[in-house]
């Protein structure tokens, strides 16, 4: 659970990051924002490392009975292939975005600190080609979040059943 919040706080602020960065004129503010933009990408690698790995030996847990019950068979689909997707998409955007950086010839050094190896040799034409599917991939995830906002959302507000129970933190302390 905590590993999901993390993980959502982190892409959440990452996202509106790098659209904010985008378009910033060259300064070294946008330097500094687009080095703390690839921090970040290395840190939802590691937790999204984290979090297969603990999906991998914790399977998570059925939907109540009387959820999937009610649920519609294109609903059970579009859970599962959203969750599928997102997973594909923690590692996809981040892993794009360090191939990009590499080929664009600007290394990822963590924290201003550790330097990480090139993900690829530097190449202005490949990162022409790589830059968009960082883009086209990060907004491919914030649709499939805000779709898994909804849902949560329809489940919490309309159907009532409880289901977004299983994601907040016990309140029986």
């Amino acid at each position: 659970m905590a590993i999901h919040w993390l993980l959502a706080l982190a892409l959440i602020g990452t996202f509106v990051l790098g659209v904010y960065m985008a378009d910033l004129p060259f300064s070294p503010t946008r330097l500094k924002l687009y080095n703390w933009h690839k921090w970040a990408g290395v840190i939802i690698l590691l937790l999204s490392v984290l979090r297969l790995v603990w999906r991998l030996t914790h399977p998570a847990p059925a939907l109540p009975a009387a959820t999937e019950a009610a649920m519609p068979a294109w609903q059970r689909m579009a859970h599962h292939g959203t969750h599928h997707a997102l997973y594909a998409l923690f590692f996809v955007v981040p892993l794009v975005g360090w191939a990009y950086s590499s080929a664009a010839g600007f290394p990822v050094v963590l924290f201003g600190v550790l330097p990480l190896p090139d993900f690829v040799s530097a190449d202005k034409a490949l990162a022409e080609l790589i830059k968009p599917w960082h883009e086209i991939s990060a907004f491919a995830m914030a649709a499939l979040v805000l779709a898994h906002v909804g849902a949560a959302l329809k489940h919490q507000l309309i159907d009532r059943d409880g289901l977004m129970q299983r994601m907040l933190p016990s309140r029986s302390a």
